[in-house]
């Protein structure tokens, strides 16, 4: 694999005991590589990959890390595999993504999205091990200002489509 910005800040990173949420989606993919390759130890837990080819199989994501499956929703086995684990920094990325989809199933992506959340802090609560967490969101939670800049956390929230709302 070639150079993903590796430098003298990948130090940070090296042996540290990362968790990631979602690794076998697009970002969460590529997520996992990065951190791979800054020397991580990385265990990802998601469902399997949402397609067929996918980036995580392509790329052979799971070759250097530990990859669970699993639904973040499943509060028991989230905890359990948090907890053999015993991360220091967790990357929150599981998520139903879809726009379209969550008109047409609403009480699946509120599930998902907001109650996956509750369950991953509650286990990082519980267990006490983990220093940092990440939690990734989106743009879509923002009142849609049709310009060119990036939001920030502190803009009018907006989303009022379920999948939007429910990255707020």
């Amino acid at each position: 694999m070639e150079n993903l910005g590796v430098n003298d800040e990948s130090k940070f990173w090296q042996g540290k005991k990362v968790f990631v949420t979602g690794h076998t989606g697009f970002k969460g993919s590529w997520l996992s590589l990065w951190l791979q390759e800054m020397g991580a130890v990385v265990k990802g837990y998601a469902l399997a990959a949402p397609t067929t080819p996918s980036l995580f199989e392509e790329a052979n994501v799971a070759e250097k890390m530990v990859s669970e499956e699993g639904d973040i929703r499943d509060f028991l086995h989230l905890r359990e595999s948090i907890q053999n684990f015993k991360p220091e920094i967790v990357f929150h990325m599981a998520a139903q993504p879809l726009v379209r989809q969550s008109y047409d199933d609403p009480i699946e992506t509120y599930s998902t999205n907001v109650m996956g959340t509750v369950y991953l802090l509650e286990a990082i609560r519980q267990i006490g091990c983990v220093k940092a967490v990440v939690n990734i969101t989106s743009d879509k939670c923002y009142e849609n200002r049709e310009w060119v800049w990036g939001y920030r956390e502190d803009e009018a929230m907006g989303g009022y489509d379920p999948y939007s709302n429910s990255k707020g």
